[in-house]
């Protein structure tokens, strides 16, 4: 993923934190975000620490007969000390890494699930089409 060091976070994001990139053929939505509750950055008023910003990629792609495959990733940074969260350039990077490799284990698991199922029922020791005497 190319990273636009002009930006705060590597990414261009909308005024709530969302970007949508294409990495490998993939379209990758990215979300910026916070656990805080309120609408501004404040500390927490009983640790007086600053919420974590969660940086979370994500990406589905659909086959015959409704069959979805996702992918999905996270980066957290944390804050330092009292201070708020510095914003991290390759965060939606390496989630969007982080994704993409999700994507291509559940591709993989699923080719692998395909070419070892029998239908018939015989590779698992299972009958199908019977009733109990």
């Amino acid at each position: 993923m190319n990273i636009d060091t002009t930006q705060p976070w590597g990414i261009a994001l909308d005024y709530a934190g969302r970007a949508t990139v294409t990495e490998n053929g993939h379209t990758v939505h990215i979300r910026v975000y916070d656990n805080s509750l309120s609408d501004s950055l404040q500390p927490d008023p009983l640790t007086g620490v600053y919420p974590s910003v969660h940086v979370s990629a994500r990406l589905s792609e659909s086959g015959d007969d409704d069959a979805v495959l996702r992918g999905f990733g996270e980066v957290t940074v944390a804050p330092t000390g009292t201070s708020p969260v510095t914003p991290d350039q390759n965060a939606a990077a390496n989630a969007v890494a982080a994704a993409l490799a999700d994507f291509e284990t559940r591709r993989a698991a699923h080719a692998a699930l395909c070419a070892t199922w029998d239908p018939s029922g015989a590779a698992t020791g299972t009958t199908t089409g019977t009733t109990a005497p």
